[in-house]
């Protein structure tokens, strides 16, 4: 997702027109944003390589990195949910013994409290949610609502009440919200912000009672709870940015924030590997952002195997600064222009596969 997905791997960068990044979700279109056009609501560049850096097309390693600052965001699968209320599950697991619920790793409950509010002040100061949204086949009051049902839903699966939201596929997930959002009549701002944050409290007040092991089903798959809460973050960042974008105010994507969205990320890359782009190909990547993590993908045999360090022999290595991360990740832009901007570099013994590694990836 580096330069172009890392870390959704942490979440893979979008690829080229027509190829959305691995977590990018229905609703978004055919195709990609580029980087130059997702500044509409980010602050100044984040840096741009120094004299003497390498890059992306080059060989040898950037000797400095300037330091990176707040920018843009990005948006995982779309889940949606059925309910419009946070009405008691029905049927929950059974709740971990005293002492042995989930505990989420630092920072990461109050990343996901502070970016549903962050959202909610957005939809609060909203003036008119039958506004479009960039790169959206949704309004404002449509993303907004989408946004609300899927925090009830990830409430719910916190809970430990099962939730079925499409067939696992890109046309199952797609049909799923399409529906959903039919039946969910609710565009007001000030309604759905305040389901917004009363979905991620939820969420957060249930997820204690999950074992830290506990297999969960999500609209991506199997996770354990803290995976599904860095789910539930990179799905909020993901739309949170739309919403700002699509208002010209600031986004809330931060490199904490970010670094957060990994654990959902690095699980959910093999899961939305594309067969025709990865047959043939072997290779080792690693990924970094920018002052902080960094983690390998292996490429080999037609699959991908994400690992927690980097590669020790990588073929390339890929940095990028992390708000420019999660928005390839997510299809909201593209390797060239944030390579083009300095926020993507890559170094090795084939630094031109930078560019592909977006593209071996397929939004679900």
């Amino acid at each position: 997702m580096p330069e172009s997905l890392p870390d959704t791997c942490g979440a893979r960068p979008a690829g080229p027109p027509g190829q959305a990044g691995p977590v990018a979700g229905p609703g978004t279109k055919g195709e990609v944003i580029a980087m130059e056009e997702t500044r509409g609501v980010s602050e100044a560049p984040v840096g741009t390589a120094a004299p003497g850096e390498a890059g992306l097309a080059q060989g040898g390693q950037p000797s400095s990195i300037p330091e990176p600052r707040n920018e843009g965001n990005a948006p995982e699968p779309e889940v949606a949910t059925e309910r419009s209320a946070l009405a008691e599950p029905v049927a929950r697991t059974a709740k971990a013994p005293d002492g042995e619920g989930t505990t989420l790793p630092p920072g990461l409950d109050i990343a996901i409290r502070d970016t549903a509010a962050d959202i909610a002040a957005l939809l609060r100061g909203a003036t008119d949610t039958g506004r479009p949204v960039p790169g959206l086949t949704w309004t404002v009051g449509e993303t907004a609502a989408h946004l609300a049902q899927a925090n009830v839903l990830m409430a719910d699966v916190a809970a430990g009440r099962e939730r079925v939201h499409g067939d696992g596929t890109p046309e199952g997930i797609a049909e799923a919200n399409a529906r959903v959002l039919a039946a969910y009549g609710e565009r007001a701002a000030g309604p759905l912000a305040d389901l917004i944050e009363a979905g991620a409290t939820s969420f957060l007040a249930a997820l204690p009672e999950r074992r830290p092991d506990e297999t969960l089903r999500t609209p991506m798959g199997p996770m354990d709870p803290a995976t599904l809460a860095s789910y539930l973050l990179t799905h909020m960042l993901g739309h949170g940015y739309d919403l700002a974008r699509a208002q010209g105010r600031p986004h809330m994507i931060d490199r904490g924030r970010v670094e957060l969205t990994l654990p959902f990320m690095k699980t959910v890359m093999p899961r939305v590997v594309a067969p025709a782009a990865v047959a043939g190909l072997t290779a080792r990547f690693t990924v970094r952002l920018w002052g902080g993590a960094a983690f390998g993908v292996t490429v080999a045999d037609g699959g991908v195997t994400v690992h927690d360090r980097p590669e020790a022999r990588a073929d390339c290595t890929i940095l990028t600064e992390p708000a420019a991360f999660l928005l390839m990740a997510l299809g909201r832009g593209g390797p060239w222009g944030a390579i083009a901007r300095g926020r993507a570099l890559a170094w090795g013994r084939k630094p031109w596969l930078a560019p592909r590694f977006p593209t071996l990836f397929t939004a679900p």
